[in-house]
């Protein structure tokens, strides 16, 4: 009696070349998208700290002192895609609240591009 040898297969794991270059186009894109976009983000966020210091400044301020002195800050942290005339100043009980509201186009590629709405205030 003779017996064959036990052969074992093992199920192959892993990507193809096709699907490996799928998810190296799709990660690629996202990260252009991110890089691209990521600047935008990084103005709001000066935009929103320059908003509540101006808040917390003016307290005591009128109106135009408010703006004029957002306008010194954007000049400081080369803030130029809203301006003091473009802000909201009320008061609300004894708080100065700056609300603000700007949008911004991203150019993603060629003629694609993304329009971001940033909106905020000094009391949120």
């Amino acid at each position: 009696m003779c017996r064959r040898p036990r052969v074992t297969y093992r199920r192959q794991c892993g990507l193809s070349m096709t699907t490996l270059l799928a998810v190296s186009v799709v990660i690629i894109f996202g990260a252009i998208a991110v890089m691209k976009i990521g600047p935008a983000y990084l103005e709001y966020a000066k935009v929103k700290k320059a908003v509540s210091a101006v808040a917390m400044e003016g307290r005591t301020a009128t109106v135009a002192d408010v703006r004029k002195g957002f306008d010194r800050r954007a000049q400081i942290d080369d803030i130029n895609v809203i301006g003091g005339k473009d802000l909201e100043v009320s008061k609300e009980g004894s708080e100065v609240v700056v609300a603000f509201a700007y949008s911004k186009k991203v150019g993603l590629f060629g003629n694609v591009s993304l329009l971001i709405e940033f909106a905020g205030a000094s009391n949120q």
